[in-house]
Formats: structure tokens, C-alpha cells, sequence
């Protein structure tokens, strides 16, 4: 393309969509305007436009390096060129345009910074985690309430598992910026608990376990671990009233506090509080993990025909209940009816490989075998909801 109005044209019109691609060096966030100085005769930079705009990014790469060529001093050039890199993978050649850019002697230290920040996000995408978070700490030295850093900074945090400074950066996120951050911030609350209890720390364990319930009522992991607590200094009264909180919060969620219940039964010498918890669900909600629930207790206590009776109503509710029918075989196993089991066996063949307990994430689609309050997909919190028997995700409570 000959220089002229069309280039011009082209510039003015794409400065924006290049200025997001190579990571707001165009942006006004707290800094003025800056526009490309590539030189009017230098064609490879606006053919280079022309190919990102069309997202060819192989012949972009080819006609940048061909400007940079031409016009070293071009440092706009050069950001495209490690942001194309980076999108590309390929993360040596990104992070040595970045160091280039930041060697470069008497170079604005509005853009030098700018490209630290960019060398933070080379790092990051290419695993080495620990030199982005130096990385962006630098740039937050010069700019410590710049939300975009902030961000990075609290992302890498969490993903090293640094709960406590990944809640510390959040927090000052949320004092910059509209939005509700309560429910990441309970997590980090109580998996900084979680390790305390882990080395014996009960009493900060407890303190950040309620304060995550501060924090996020509906935090249901902060209810399951205090209960988990209390139960462990066997104050076993107050385990149960912490894990009932979980029916009444999010009802679906409850089978969680049902296996720590039947966890219980061993170690418990008056399980009346238990039975009555569970009959309690059984009437307040009732689902087929309820009745199973309650089925286990009853068999527990040998009470076999009502337990059987619980089990029937689990299935009346979901018959591809897999795991209430595998218990009621082993009842009827126990008390040597052969017959029931065959007949019982029967039925189960058509309802073989057809899970219960389906989990699935709102936000990527990713389906774990387990409840996970983080998505290992797209690693964002409280996505993953319960998928009833017809194949329909259960609202999240957060």
C-alpha cells in the first residue's frame, strides 16, 4: 500500500484495536494518549496493521520484523512483535524483545514500565510464575493501586497458593473497583485455614473459618471445615449445627455434610442429634442423597426395614441412583435374601454407568468427577454447580 491518505486512514482507524493488542501501550487509563511514530514510507508497519486487523498472525510477524528492520527506534513495532509472539507461544522470543525494549538507553520511563509489565505477562504465559510476580511487584512499586497490575499480581498469588497475600492484593482490588469479590475473598479465608489445621492451629483455623463466614455467608467450604474442626475437638453438637447451616444455605449442596455425619458415626455415643438432623432434611428437603442419607443412619442403628424404606424413596425419586441401589444389595446381602438381591439385581442393569452426583462448570462447561469450589479449567471460583438427573445445572449459590 503506497503512503497517503489510505495509510493515515488505516492508522487512525486501527489505533485502537492495536493499542488493546499490544497491551494498552495506546490506552488513557491514567496516562495520556500515545500514537505510532512508524515512519509515513514505512509500508511493512501498515501492511503489518492490515494483517492483525485480519488476524493473519504469521504474515504480521514477517511485516513487522520487516519495519523494525527499516526503523529500529520504532518501539510500537516492537510491542506488536512480542505480544505476536506471545499469542503465538512463543515466549523466548517475546520476553528478549521485552529486555530489549528495557535496555534501551534514555527510554521514557512511562513506556520502559509499560514494558515490564508486558515481560510480567511473557513470564506468566510461559509457566515460570515466581519471575511475573517479581515482575509485576516492580511495576507496582512505581504505580501501587494500578488495578490491571494488581490483578496479575493476585492471580499468580493464588495460583502459588499464597492465600494470604493473594487475599491482601484482592482486597485493595475490591476497594478500587465496582463488584462483589466477597466470595473469592471467603475462599482464600479459608484455605489459609485449612493449612492451619492441617499443622495443628486450631484456634487461627477457627478465627479465619469465621471470618470467612463473615466475609460470605453462603461460603459453604467455610461451614464444612468449621464443622470439621469442631468435630475433631469432638464438640460434636456444635459440628452438627455448623453443617446444618449448609442445608439451609444451598440445599443441594448437603450430601456434603451427610457423608462428614456418617463419618460421625463411629466416634459418636449419642447419634440421636444426627438422626434428628437427617429426618428433619428428609421432611425440610427432601432429595434421594437425603433418604440415602438417612438410610445409612437407620442401618446403623439396625433399624434394617426402615432404612430399606428410606432407600425406596430415594429411588421412587431418582431410580438411576446407583449408590442407594449398591447399599440396598448389601442390606439385602446381610440378611441373607438371595432372592430380593436377584430380583434387585435385575432392575439395576438398566440404570448401570449412570452417576448420581454430576458436576459441571457455568462459566467454561468443564465437567469434574468431584466438587471442586475452583474450576481447574478456567480457575475461577464457585462456577461448579450439581447436575440433576435430567441433565440441568443447579443454580450456584454464589
Amino acid at each position: 500500500m503506497e503512503p497517503g491518505p489510505q495509510g493515515l486512514l488505516i492508522v487512525s482507524g486501527t489505533a485502537l484495536l492495536l493499542g488493546l493488542f499490544v497491551g494498552g501501550w495506546f490506552r488513557s487509563d491514567k496516562r495520556e494518549k500515545r500514537k505510532p511514530t512508524a515512519s509515513k514510507g514505512d509500508n511493512s508497519f501498515f501492511k503489518g496493521i492490515q494483517y492483525l486487523l485480519s488476524d493473519d498472525r504469521d504474515q504480521a510477524i514477517e511485516e513487522f520484523t520487516k519495519s523494525v528492520q527499516v526503523n529500529s527506534d520504532t518501539i510500537e513495532t516492537y510491542v506488536a512483535l512480542g505480544n505476536l509472539y506471545r499469542s503465538k507461544g512463543d515466549i523466548d522470543r517475546a520476553i528478549r524483545i521485552r529486555q530489549n525494549i528495557i535496555l534501551r538507553p534514555n527510554i521514557d520511563e512511562r513506556i520502559k514500565i509499560l514494558a515490564i509489565f508486558d515481560l510480567g505477562r511473557d513470564y506468566r504465559k510461559g509457566g515460570f510464575l515466581n519471575r511475573a510476580l517479581k515482575t509485576f511487584l516492580e511495576v507496582a512499586q512505581h504505580d501501587p493501586w494500578d488495578v490491571r497490575t494488581l490483578k496479575e499480581i493476585e492471580k499468580i498469588y493464588d495460583e502459588l497458593r499464597d492465600w494470604e497475600n493473594a487475599y491482601q492484593t484482592l482486597q485493595k482490588i475490591a476497594r478500587l473497583e465496582k463488584g462483589d469479590q466477597s466470595h473469592i475473598l471467603a475462599h482464600y479465608l479459608v484455605e489459609r485455614g485449612k493449612v492451619l489445621q492441617e499443622n495443628g492451629d486450631l484456634s487461627r483455623a477457627k478465627s479465619l473459618f469465621s471470618k470467612a463466614i463473615s466475609t460470605d455467608r453462603r461460603c459453604v467450604d467455610a461451614y464444612l471445615h468449621l464443622g470439621d474442626l469442631y468435630f475433631s475437638r469432638q464438640e460434636y453438637k456444635k459440628a452438627i449445627a455448623t453443617w446444618k447451616k449448609v442445608v439451609e444455605i444451598t440445599p443441594h449442596f448437603t450430601f456434603l455434610a451427610y457423608r462428614r455425619l456418617e463419618g460421625s458415626y463411629a466416634h459418636m455415643k449419642d447419634l440421636q442429634p444426627v438422626g434428628n438432623f437427617l429426618k428433619e432434611c428428609a421432611q425440610s428437603n427432601p432429595d434421594a442423597f437425603t433418604h440415602l442419607a438417612l438410610a445409612r443412619y437407620l442401618r446403623n442403628g439396625n433399624d434394617v426395614e426402615g432404612a430399606l424404606g428410606e432407600i425406596e424413596k430415594a429411588l421412587e425419586m431418582d431410580p438411576s441412583f446407583w449408590e442407594a441401589r449398591r447399599f440396598k444389595a448389601e442390606i439385602l446381602l446381610s440378611q441373607g435374601r438371595k432372592g430380593d438381591v436377584i430380583n434387585e439385581y435385575r432392575d439395576i442393569i438398566a440404570h448401570l454407568n449412570m452417576p448420581y452426583l454430576r458436576f459441571r462448570c457455568a462459566q467454561c462447561g468443564f465437567e469434574p468427577t468431584d466438587l471442586q469450589w475452583k474450576c481447574p479449567q478456567c480457575n475461577r471460583w464457585d462456577t461448579i454447580g450439581l447436575i440433576d438427573s435430567k441433565g440441568v445445572a443447579v443454580e450456584h449459590p454464589a
